[in-house]
């Protein structure tokens, strides 16, 4: 089982943005910018290019629309989408507001961060995205990707 599927299930805490039959998004615990998220499939799904049509076309759709969030809540020009899986067998999207490309390097990613600061990403994108109309599926609680 990936530690993904583990936060999914309850077993170890993660901080929810997004939920939905086929996917969450969450934050990472180690940010590149503040609003670092990460697209996870509920299925476990080893390598992007292992995953079905269908299911890619959701991640990117939903990697989209927090993305947009993302860009509203922090001011940023772009976001970013990068897919590179080998810190976790378990495929997912990392969508992060984007200001350069210099700034999108995983060695720029902060291991540090307090609880506090981490909690308070998540909310702002949980704010954004129920200010998008996506609110259905932002979770009642961070803590949980259970809905309403």
């Amino acid at each position: 089982m990936s530690v993904f599927t583990s936060i999914i299930a309850g077993d170890i805490p993660g901080r929810f943005v997004w939920a939905d039959d086929l996917c969450v998004v969450l934050a990472t615990i180690a940010p590149i910018t503040d609003g670092h998220m990460l697209v996870v499939p509920r299925a476990e799904v080893t390598r992007y290019t292992d995953a079905d049509d269908a299911l890619l076309a959701h991640l990117a759709v939903v990697a989209k629309r927090v993305g947009q969030a993302q860009q509203v809540a922090y001011g940023a020009p772009r976001a970013a989408v990068l897919v590179a899986g080998f810190e976790v067998d378990h495929l997912h999207l990392h969508v992060l507001p984007a200001w350069d490309e210099q700034s999108l390097r995983f060695d720029n990613a902060r291991h540090d961060l307090p609880a506090e600061e981490l909690d308070a990403a998540t909310e702002t994108v949980r704010a954004a995205l129920r200010d998008a109309g996506w609110g259905a599926q932002v979770p009642v609680s961070a803590d949980s990707p259970a809905l309403a």
